[in-house]
């Protein structure tokens, strides 16, 4: 390893040998994917993400709420059809980002 520079502990075995056996251009170009990368995960969750056919009822920092009409998923449903008269609903859902940027929705209760 180069120096005194330790890897973190978090750090994978097979990036803590590989990286420093790169050269200087690939850990910049690592470096400039790594910040895209972060930047992509911290991105907040903005109105294009969601589906088409939800209607916003309350917005903040962490993400959406919004109202979706749903299938139930049981083949002999009335909802498994689509029409938008025959789906669930509407149903309140929470829109946000997990730790690793992923894009969830979680079911919110009505209190």
């Amino acid at each position: 390893m180069a120096g005194d520079i330790s890897p973190p502990p978090s750090l994978p075995k097979y990036l803590a040998e590989g990286l420093p056996k790169q050269d200087a251009s690939t850990l910049e170009a690592t470096r400039e994917f790594i910040d895209e990368l972060i930047a992509e995960m911290e991105r907040p969750v903005e109105s294009g993400d969601l589906p088409d056919d939800a209607t916003v009822v309350d917005d903040d920092p962490d993400g959406y709420v919004v109202e979706e009409l749903v299938k139930c998923g049981k083949d002999s449903c009335r909802c498994a059809s689509g029409a938008e008269g025959d789906m669930h609903g509407p149903y309140e859902y929470r829109y946000y980002r997990d730790d690793d940027g992923t894009l969830r929705k979680e079911y919110v209760e009505n209190q």
